[in-house]
């Protein structure tokens, strides 16, 4: 409801609606229409958002202007009008809960300090937060790998885990899913998500449409069920549970209308890769694209999560399926209440927001795709927009080595990828060994390395263990390479880390998790894993044969990124593909081959076997299908909150302001508060700023913040061994976000990532001006700091494209960087670095750090927004000085794109704005 509790509904639209005997009260789009004029025609998505302004109308945040702007978008297919939009709950996963619970225990530090009741400081909605980021794959291909990693993560995570089990008495709405249930965006498909949200308020039931934001970007996959949600930054979640609004611009919409069916053999990760394509390629970046036409008619909830799911690799804030037959059935298998299956057919009836045969709302743009022309697909090296047919795979990675790379970060390699060789996995001649070849034996099993042998193929991510039919595809192309006599080749890290045990005992219903057992496809863990970094080791001997031969090998993963750096340090191409196909790669062994015409193996009898003769029929896949029961998730979900012994038994101070320890290297008291007064100090221009990193095209925040392995000579890796941690007991970067000292050391460390300040060098470096050493970024930030000169970044396109991690921007700011200059950023990263009091600046068309011939030994300054002059989209004149004293002046764009993001700006960042407000309220 709004600020007040209850709308001021200045165009008389709540009205009451019975299910099951039940009264329930809601504020009707058709009576909003009487009113405003037709709205039946607004996209699906943009009707939730009209629903929420009607339901928080205040007269201030919300008033009937902004109704009348939702109606009016109509005539433009776009809006420059800013709203504010109040999710019903946020999602949250460890790796950014962490660092959210931290800063919310800080602010209560604050209020304390402040002389005002801590307590205060509390979700206002309802939080979930699920525990699927920090369990790594140590073990893996044996019967006792889960069971060992849980044991690991435990023990690595102890005091991770203390302090979220403090947070879950210490804050009301709060809940935590423990460790080893599933990963956050399957539970909330599978079981948290409602479509209808229903709350209690003076006697009265109010219905109305069930709504999110998340700290994850792959929030969006709830899009699939007809919920509207998306991923932001930790701090504008952070914001949000404590009742401050998320401000936007109502968004373009782009319908993308999917017509026919799927052919023989294709599979929905196939379609996935194509629309993420389609969609990247047409630009929506800032806009939600929203699906209809006749094909959705038979599509299943599972597909359109798929689809949903991997919106921030498409660029669009969501992708959303509207509320239909198909959304009924997948609640109804799911387990959900009668009850409440009931309310949302009658609800989205009588709102408009139920899919009728045939309906097409207005679009700001379309595109279209027919389902028979999807081909079989992967994913990479390292952009998930970038498609491979599986026809052209082998082709692909030839043309990869033998030309040198210039996309991503705008770096190229120096070489050493040219003219490398590989071979097809089968009869191989010995001229097809290159010179980086490596001769090696694991396992007591002697073989070759070559380039582009799969060194990790992982069946992981909610994108496609979400989904029972990709996943009984895997395991009958398992059972079928067995009855072949096929097995895995003996460098392949295999493992299998499903969003949800409901897959495990589906698996195990129709007799696959054995079939996936035999060929290394052993269950490792409940959680992200490979697809989040967390892949562990290879095998010593792979590793060493990998870095003497400097071999370009890869990873095939059924997950959403790959980027470079991401799945494993060592692994220079990581492909997307189904989990099927993630199977029969770890049989072929090298992904410098044609699947469709090369064979995997050999039989028994020495005969070559194939992928079309293991490959399972659409019929078989069905049938197997039919095995996942309703029992499964009643079963799985019953206890989601308990968590097993382990867990119960972990001992929670219960004390409303957390007792900080200085001991911890997991968890410290962040400095973002300290010395903040009851006012902002004014805004300055900046003077005199050094560059700290000159960067190219499509950083992404695993460059800017990576989540994976800590080097022991990097600064964090110091940093922990001064403190007593051995460099085994590192953890990775995303489980250490609890503590700044580590994450600001591991700003830009990410070692792919390539400074333009240097000449041929990877990893998180710079030169330190004026003294022309070269040293860590970290070290170099420190240096300026003590100097009192200020910092820029400078970067190219897709500026933080990526996962919504705030500490890529709570990091920058730490390091002394009053701004990022880019020529275009992705949409969460930018609210991120406004929210830390990071100024995103952009350079005008045709103007770059090419253009203007940017070194990194210039001295930067920016002026235009000292005092009160930061206001949306404004001018900021860059003034850049050249080492022999010429000057160039350009005139940048502020990418504070909101009244709102302006506030947060001057206040120093958005949690600083909102602890203010609540301590004048108090």
């Amino acid at each position: 409801m709004s600020k007040e509790g209850i709308s001021h509904d200045s165009l008389n639209t709540l009205a009451s609606l019975d299910v099951g005997g039940k009264t329930y009260h809601y504020y009707s789009l058709p009576k909003a229409g009487d009113s405003l004029g037709d709205v039946s025609r607004l996209p699906f998505s943009l009707k939730v958002l009209l629903e929420n302004l009607l339901r928080n109308e205040d007269g201030d945040t919300v008033t009937e202007d902004h109704l009348k702007a939702m109606h009016q978008w109509l005539d433009k297919r776009h809006s420059d009008t800013e709203i504010q939009y109040r999710p019903a709950r946020v999602l949250m996963q460890d790796f950014t809960g962490v660092p959210g619970v931290v800063d919310l225990a800080a602010m209560r530090d604050a209020m304390k300090a402040a002389g005002e009741d801590p307590a205060r400081i509390k979700p206002l909605s309802a939080v979930d937060l699920v525990i699927d980021h920090s369990v790594m794959v140590d073990h893996f291909g044996d019967a006792s790998a889960f069971k060992d990693n849980v044991a690991i993560e435990m023990e690595r995570n102890q005091e991770r885990y203390e302090f979220l089990r403090w947070g879950q008495q210490a804050f009301d709405n709060f809940r935590v899913v423990p460790p080893g249930t599933g990963i956050c965006h399957q539970v909330n498909l599978e079981y948290l998500g409602k479509t209808v949200w229903t709350k209690e308020q003076d006697g009265k039931t109010y219905a109305y449409p069930d709504t999110l934001v998340g700290t994850d970007s792959h929030t969006t996959m709830i899009n699939g069920l007809g919920i509207l949600g998306w991923g932001v930054g930790g701090i504008e979640a952070e914001a949000a549970m404590l009742g401050q609004p998320v401000s936007m611009l109502i968004p373009e919409v782009v319908g993308f209308k999917i017509t026919g069916k799927l052919r023989e053999g294709i599979t929905a990760t196939d379609l996935v890769l194509t629309v993420t394509q389609m969609l990247r390629k047409r630009g929506v970046v800032g806009k939600f694209v929203e699906f209809y036409g006749d094909g959705l008619k038979d599509m299943p909830v599972a597909d359109r999560a798929t689809i949903a799911n991997m919106s921030p690799e498409y660029g669009a804030t969501c992708g959303f399926f509207p509320v239909d037959e198909q959304t009924l059935n997948y609640m109804r298998l799911t387990g959900r209440e009668e009850e409440q299956i009931e309310l949302v057919e009658a609800y989205a009836k009588a709102q408009g927001l139920w899919r009728e045969p045939g309906h097409e709302p207005v679009y700001s743009d379309t595109l279209e795709l027919d389902m028979g022309d999807v081909e079989a697909s992967l994913a990479g090296p390292k952009r998930p927009q970038d498609r491979v047919a599986l026809t052209n795979m082998k082709s692909t990675f030839e043309l990869l080595m033998n030309t040198s790379d210039t996309t991503n970060n705008g770096g190229t390699e120096d070489g050493k990828l040219q003219s490398e060789g590989g071979q097809s996995a089968v009869g191989v001649e010995e001229s097809y060994e290159h010179a980086a070849s490596q001769h090696t034996e694991h396992n007591g099993q002697k073989f070759r390395l070559d380039p582009g042998a799969v060194v990790i193929a992982a069946i992981t991510s909610c994108t496609n263990t979400s989904n029972p039919s990709v996943m009984m595809a895997a395991g009958l192309l398992a059972r079928k390479a067995l009855e072949k006599g096929l097995t895995t080749k003996p460098w392949v890290k295999t493992s299998l880390a499903p969003g949800s045990k409901v897959v495990t005992d589906y698996l195990k219903a129709g007799g696959f998790q054995e079939d996936l057992d035999q060929l290394g496809f052993n269950l490792v863990g409940y959680g992200c894993t490979t697809c989040i970094g967390n892949s562990g080791p290879l095998p010593d001997p792979i590793e060493k044969a990998i870095e003497k031969g400097d071999l370009t090998v890869a990873s095939v993963l059924s997950g959403n990124r790959n980027f470079e750096g991401r799945v494993h340090p060592l692994v220079k191409t990581n492909w997307l593909a189904s989990p099927p196909l993630v199977v029969a790669y770890a049989l072929a062994g090298n992904v410098r081959l044609d699947l469709t015409k090369d064979p995997l193996g050999t039989d028994k009898d020495g005969n070559p076997v194939y992928m079309k003769d293991i490959w399972p029929s659409q019929d078989e896949i069905a049938q197997a299908v039919e095995k996942v029961k309703t029992d499964m998730f009643r079963k799985e979900y019953a206890e989601v909150f308990d968590g097993d012994a382990t867990w119960q038994s972990i001992k929670v101070p219960e004390s409303k302001v957390y007792e900080w320890s200085d001991k911890s290297t997991y968890i410290q008291h962040p400095p973002f508060f300290e010395g903040m007064g009851r006012e902002p100090d004014p805004v300055e221009d900046v003077k005199g700023a050094s560059i700290l990193a000159l960067l190219g095209d499509s950083v992404t925040t695993d460059h800017i913040s990576p989540a994976g392995s800590i080097k022991a000579d990097s600064p964090a890796g110091r940093y922990l061994q001064e403190h007593g941690v051995e460099p085994k007991d590192f953890n990775s970067y995303g489980s250490r976000r609890g503590n700044h000292e580590v994450m600001m050391r591991g700003t830009f460390a990410n070692v792919r990532i390539r400074n333009e300040m240097l000449d041929g060098v990877e990893g998180g470096f710079t030169r330190h001006i004026p003294s022309g050493e070269q040293m860590a970024i970290y070290d170099a930030a420190m240096k300026y700091v003590e100097d009192d000169t200020p910092l820029v970044v400078i970067a190219g396109k897709e500026y933080g494209t990526g996962s919504s991690r705030d500490w890529a921007a709570k990091g920058t700011r730490l390091l002394g960087v009053k701004a990022v200059v880019a020529e275009s950023f992705e949409r969460i990263h930018r609210s991120n670095l406004i929210g830390m009091g990071v100024m995103p600046l952009q350079f005008p068309e045709g103007t770059d750090r090419k253009s203007l011939k940017l070194t990194g030994e210039e001295t930067i300054s920016l002026t235009g927004m000292a005092g009160d002059k930061v206001t949306p989209g404004q001018k900021v004149t860059m003034t850049v000085t050249y080492p022999d004293g010429q000057e160039q002046s350009v005139e940048l764009i502020s990418r504070i794109d909101t009244v709102n993001e302006a506030g947060y700006f001057v206040n120093g960042g958005i949690l600083h704005y909102v602890l203010r407000e609540m301590i004048k309220a108090a």
